[in-house]
């Protein structure tokens, strides 16, 4: 039996609109009817996924949501974190240096900001600020403060310059750190004990649920941890090759309500 779902969000649980079907609300509405947590999984900051929580009801104190490609596991009314993992000023100028050596652009996310030192802001940076609510600011290196902490870096370019980049990353980067590429377009550095499969056996462990009787969904490359984890592990139709490769069962996209069809394929229906 399953208790709890981890539900990936862009490319997953949103349509390419970022919208909720209907759908996708009722059959996640009829497994909480059911006992059953659902765990918003994403890369997102909190800010990014707030209305969502809401509009499926689940903002509450006793639940709770991933964040930060797990950087963040918090209770789903933002009042208490569960674990964090931050990043520190070295990290930043070490990997804000090889961005700019690789010539791809960079940004950062702290506190509830957003922040990139690149003068020519990139469109990448602008959407993503936009599509997680997060204010953008812009601050030369020397301008960022050696206090700051940080939840995550990302390089964010078009594809082709993006893969050219991690082609020729620096060994020593993925050794340091948690990289994970979530999108076409989004390359994410985070704290080596970070990550969305880490934070959920984290989460698991909190709440006294087996790995077993957890289903996870995803679609992109930093899912793919958590859906190893997961006891049943559903990739979307729209999913990368490799999402697909681990997963238990593919479903139908994120533009067919992927998200319903697995929730009621697996829990409302049994298997």
């Amino acid at each position: 039996m399953i208790e709890l779902i981890a539900i990936d969000m862009d490319g997953t649980l949103l349509d390419s609109a970022h919208t909720l079907s209907p759908r996708v609300k009722a059959a996640i509405t009829a497994a909480r009817a059911r006992g059953v947590r659902i765990v918003l999984a994403t890369g997102r900051p909190f800010s990014g996924i707030e209305m969502y929580l809401e509009e499926l009801g689940l903002a509450g104190d006793d639940e709770y949501c991933i964040t930060f490609n797990g950087a963040v596991i918090q209770n789903a009314s933002g009042t208490k974190s569960v674990a964090e993992t931050t990043l520190g000023y070295d990290d930043f100028r070490y990997c804000e240096k090889i961005a700019r050596d690789l010539g791809v652009h960079f940004h950062v996310l702290y506190e509830r900001s957003m922040m990139t030192p690149n003068a020519d802001i990139s469109s990448h940076t602008v959407r993503d600020a936009y599509i997680s609510h997060t204010p953008l600011l812009y601050r030369s290196v020397e301008q960022v403060d050696p206090a700051w902490r940080f939840r995550k870096f990302m390089m964010v370019d078009d594809e082709a310059v993006l893969d050219k980049a991690i082609a020729n990353l620096p060994p020593e980067l993925m050794q340091r750190y948690t990289v994970v590429k979530s999108a076409a377009d989004f390359l994410e550095i985070l704290h080596p004990e970070a990550g969305k499969g880490r934070a959920l056996a984290t989460l698991a462990a909190y709440l006294g649920v087996p790995s077993e009787r957890i289903m996870a969904i995803g679609d992109q490359e930093n899912d793919l941890v958590m859906l190893e984890f997961a006891g049943v592990a559903v990739a979307m139709g729209n999913a990368i090759d490799a999402v697909k490769a681990v997963a238990d069962h593919v479903t139908t996209s994120n533009n067919e309500d992927g998200v319903a069809v697995a929730i009621e394929r697996y829990v409302l229906q049994g298997g």
